[in-house]
Parts: structure tokens; C-alpha cells; sequence
């Protein structure tokens, strides 16, 4: 099976289900749930890391790439878990953090204790001469990207929090150590890698401020380096290894650079993550605000990747939800009114398009943002940073407040909701996260009359069973529409036309000739339109979607 037709679930482990009785999703509770993750029809499962870490970044900071943490389980767990569900024919895919580890690593406490060799591994910088930082770079969390090394005279880079100190990959013994740790994880039964932020590892050794004009980012984003390590990676553990799957998470990145990293005969990944439609309900690129988002934008975005990654002969994930991303239904629907309509609109605008397509836990249920009240509700770290810098920007408390409801990583993180029991069948005690809207977007409730887990399985099905969607072409249409997001697939004499109605209104489609005789393969409404009686002219009712088939 070619990577084109299967379809990727991911498990957020802490989240999923708590097996031990602690608040805390772990490994065993995932194994519980393998004949449910069965039933989605999924090729795939990826889990985010699980390793020892201090959860500083949800186990984005790894103290021991080797070793499990022991909320989450042992080794025994993980291999247990990899045996159930091979036994259905779905694949482990790990999440591999390279860029950074935990200042809780062995590497990094080495550093500290004055090792050189250790020292070589990191981005260690003196002061500028007049006292300031090694460079004017900022966090993506916040704040400067650099730390005081210990009591030295030196800074450490960290481009994320100051817990995660950036690895020096312009050193031979570094890459080395990275290529052993995803060789061991291969060798337990996992196939498939997806890799972390992995087109920030190729800074220059020579650091620099941006200079007037220039894009910061742009300084460690994309560079060449990052490919030719990536290709590296590529020969020194995955590549060449049958059905194994890779997958890179590119912060920033360009459609030019995605062609390069996927493309067959670059050798370097089978598809990557991008993330410029998610980022059309920024004001003025402020991830920290709270506005409509801007739908011709998010059209314009699906559709030039689509087309451009296409054209390059490259390949992209599809999604709308992640552990890092609000809920795509409050973000782009409609959770109140239009809940049901909403998730399984979205759904068929991502699951038969052009890509992989990647389920995140929840998502199949329908679940939407918790209703938190407080700051105090939050875990997130960097939601915390961000509503401390939105009240010293001015900000009242209740303003920052709605601001990080609606962007916080959290809103995905809340326990996965399988009954309408006091903490949603996901622990028997308080989770780590309140859960806060369980009683009517279950896995009991959808299973019983819901519509959105059918509809799930339905687009899961059909990407096996139809080469037009797992191997069609793409071509926009009805691109000026201000409503809708149409898109048409073609392959081998056959079409398949996909209208999305983003809005709670209905809005009309004209069709041309060929698909007003065509069929409907999926609609999300109980009555699905009858072209006949169209007459060219389609009417979609609000956050309807209809995929018309013509052989």
C-alpha cells in the first residue's frame, strides 16, 4: 500500500486514556482503545513522545530519547502496544524531537559540568561586546532565544522555551547520536518517524542579527544545510526501508522547499506539515488575537499548495487539528448550531484532497474548545507567557483572557471524551486537564446517533477503495466564490467534484454540464441534493458538503 491511500490517527498519549488511575493518559491506556482505533480504519498511528522528560513542553523536552517516562509506561507497554495493533495491520509512527533536547539531558548536564565534548554539542555564545545578547533572536515562546550557560560567561540558543536548548548539528557526533537514537526506535517495530520543527536544525555556526528588512526566521529556516542533513538522516536510517512512513513538521516553510523535502528523488521525507492555514485568524500574523478568520485566505492557502506541491511533484499531510492547534470547529465553523455539519464539512475538505490525511484523537467525535473560565484551567506554558505579555501590552484581564481561550494549546489537549461519565471515561479521577463538554460529543454518543464517526470511516473507506482519491489530480474550482471552497480530482476518465460550505447560510454553486449529471458519493446532510432537479444550479445548505462522482 502506497503512503497515498492510508490515512494517519494521532494519539496524544497524556490525553488519550488513563489506565493507572493517576489523571494521566499512558500507554496501556492506548492499548486499551486499539479495537476502537481499528474500527476508524486508520493505516497508522502516531504517538507524541512519550519519553522521560520534565514536561516542561509536554514531552517536547526529552531528558532520554531511549527510555519511556514512567507515567506513560515501559518498554514492555510500548512493545505490547506495537504487537495489538500490528495484529490489525496498523503502524507505530513516533514523534522524534532532534532540534532540541531537555536542559535535564545527560548531553546538557555534561555541558554544564565543563566536558568540552559536550559543549560542542549545543550553541554555546559569548556576550556581544557592549553586554548584550550573542544575537536580538526571539523564542517562538517568548522572549529571548538565548539563556545564561550555567555560571559561565556563555549563552545557550534556544530558539523554543528556556528548557530546551538547541543542538548543534554543524557537529558530525550530534547527527550521529540523533541517526542511533531513530535507528533504535526502528528496531523496536516502529514504521514511522515524524520529526519536530526539523527545518529549524540548520543554523549557520556563524550566528547573526537579521539586518534591517530581513526576515529573522529566515536566518535558520530552510536553509540549505537542512537539506543536506535531512537527506543524511535519510540514508543513515529510514531510507531504503520498505512501508516505512516520514513526515516533517516545517515551521515556515515555503511550497519550494516542501517539493525538495518530498519529492521521490530527493531522498529525503514522504510528506511534510505546513502550517499557513492556520494561520488566517492571526491579526496581522499575531498568532495572540482573537478575529474571524479570513476564508478567501484559507481558501487561497489550501488551494497554492495543493496546486504548487503538485506541480513540484512533491507530497503534503493534510489536516485541520493537531495537539498544538485550537479546535478546527471553532476556529472555521460552527460549534453550537452547526456542530455536526461543521466537523464533517471540514473533514471531506481535507480527506479528499490531494495529501495524506492525519485524524487528531477527538476530531472523529466532534469534540470543540473546553469552556474554561480561568487562567487557572490552563497547563499550557506557552499559553501562560502569552497572557502575562498581552496584559503588559495593555490588555485588560478578561481581554487576554478571551485571547488565549481561543489560540491556547490546551483547547486540544483536554482528555479524549468517550462517555458522559463525570470525567468523560478518560480516568476515574481528576485528569491532568478538565474536560468540559463530554455529556453530548462522546465516542458512546456518536456511536449511537451520531453522524460525524460514520462520516469518518465513510472518507477513511473510500481513500482505500477509490485510486481517484488517493491518486487524482487537483484542480481548483469556483476559486472567486466567497462561500465556498470547491476543489475537482481527477484520474484515469473519472471526476470527482468537492463543494464546502464554509458558512452558516445557504449559498449557491453553479456546476458545469458534466457534474449536474453526475452522482453524489458524499454528502453530510440526511437528504443529499438531487442533481437532477438542479438544473446546473446547487444549492448548498449552511456548512453542507457535497462530492459529486462522474465516471
Amino acid at each position: 500500500m502506497s503512503f497515498h491511500d492510508q490515512v494517519i490517527y494521532q494519539v496524544y498519549p497524556k490525553s488519550y486514556r488513563d489506565s493507572s488511575g493517576n489523571g494521566v493518559g499512558d500507554l496501556r491506556g492506548v492499548l486499551e482503545k486499539v479495537p476502537y482505533i481499528a474500527s476508524l480504519g486508520v493505516d497508522m498511528v502516531w504517538l507524541n513522545p512519550f519519553y522521560v522528560s520534565p514536561q516542561n513542553d509536554n514531552g517536547y523536552d526529552i531528558a532520554d530519547y531511549y527510555r519511556i517516562d514512567p507515567d506513560m509506561g515501559t518498554m514492555e507497554d510500548f512493545q505490547e502496544l506495537v504487537a495489538a495493533l500490528g495484529e490489525y495491520g496498523i503502524g507505530v509512527m513516533v514523534d522524534m524531537v532532534l532540534n532540541h533536547v531537555s536542559t535535564e539531558h545527560e548531553w546538557f548536564q555534561r555541558a554544564l559540568a565543563g566536558e568540552q565534548k559536550y559543549r560542542d554539542y549545543f550553541y554555546l555564545r559569548l556576550a556581544q561586546p557592549d553586554g548584550s545578547l550573542p544575537t536580538t533572536w526571539e523564542s517562538k515562546f517568548g522572549g529571548p532565544a538565548w539563556s545564561p550557560f550555567g555560571g559561565t560567561d556563555l549563552y545557550y540558543l534556544h530558539l523554543y522555551d528556556t528548557t530546551q536548548a538547541d543542538l548543534n548539528w554543524h557537529n558530525p557526533q550530534v547527527r550521529a547520536e540523533l541517526h542511533r537514537v531513530v535507528n533504535f526506535w526502528k528496531s523496536k517495530g516502529v514504521r514511522g518517524f515524524r520529526f519536530d520543527v526539523l527545518n529549524v536544525i540548520g543554523k549557520s555556526e556563524v550566528l547573526r542579527n537579521a539586518t534591517p528588512g530581513e526576515n529573522e526566521k529566515l536566518l535558520y529556516t530552510d536553509t540549505e544545510q537542512v537539506h543536506t542533513w535531512v537527506k543524511e538522516l535519510n540514508q543513515q536510517t529510514f531510507g531504503g526501508t520498505p512501508g516505512l512512513l516520514t513526515v516533517g513538521e516545517m515551521s515556515s516553510t515555503t511550497i519550494e522547499n516542501s517539493v525538495r523535502y518530498t519529492r521521490p528523488d530527493s531522498r529525503e521525507l514522504d510528506m511534510v506539515f505546513s502550517f499557513h492555514h492556520l494561520k488566517v485568524d492571526y491579526d496581522r500574523g499575531e498568532k495572540w488575537s482573537d478575529v474571524p478568520f479570513d476564508f478567501m485566505a484559507l481558501k487561497g492557502v489550501l488551494t497554492d499548495w495543493s496546486v504548487g506541491i503538485q506541480a513540484g511533484g512533491g507530497w503534503q499531510a493534510l489536516f485541520w487539528n493537531n495537539h498544538d492547534q485550537p479546535r478546527a470547529i471553532n476556529r472555521f465553523g460552527d460549534p453550537g448550531l452547526y456542530r455536526e455539519e461543521s466537523a464533517t464539512m471540514l473533514a471531506a475538505a481535507i480527506h479528499l484532497g490531494r495529501g495524506t490525511p492525519y485524524i487528531y484523537q477527538g476530531e472523529e467525535i466532534g469534540m470543540i474548545d473546553p469552556a474554561y473560565e480561568s487562567m487557572d484551567d490552563y497547563v499550557d506554558i506557552e499559553s501562560h507567557k502569552a497572557y502575562r505579555t498581552l496584559v503588559d501590552r495593555g490588555l485588560s484581564s478578561e481581554q487576554a483572557f478571551r485571547v488565549v481561550a481561543s489560540k491556547s494549546r490546551d483547547n486540544s489537549r483536554t482528555p479524549m471524551q468517550w462517555d458522559a461519565s463525570e470525567f468523560a471515561g478518560f480516568s476515574e479521577v481528576q485528569p491532568w486537564l478538565r474536560p468540559t463538554s463530554q455529556a453530548l460529543m462522546s465516542v458512546e454518543r456518536q456511536e449511537a446517533e451520531g453522524k460525524i464517526l460514520p462520516f469518518y470511516r465513510r472518507l477513511v473507506e473510500l481513500r482505500h477503495q477509490m485510486p481517484l482519491i488517493a491518486e487524482g489530480s487537483y484542480e481548483p474550482f469556483a476559486r472567486e466564490h466567497q462561500s465556498v471552497y470547491g476543489f475537482i480530482r481527477e484520474y484515469q476518465g473519472q471526476k470527482l467534484l468537492v463543494l464546502c460550505n464554509f458558512y452558516g447560510a445557504d449559498t449557491a454553486v453553479e456546476l458545469a454540464a458534466e457534474f449536474a449529471v453526475g452522482k453524489v458519493l458524499v454528502c453530510n446532510y440526511k437528504n443529499c441534493p438531487d442533481l437532477t432537479t438542479a438544473e446546473g444550479r446547487l444549492t448548498l445548505r449552511p456548512y453542507e458538503t457535497v462530492a459529486v462522482l462522474v465516471d
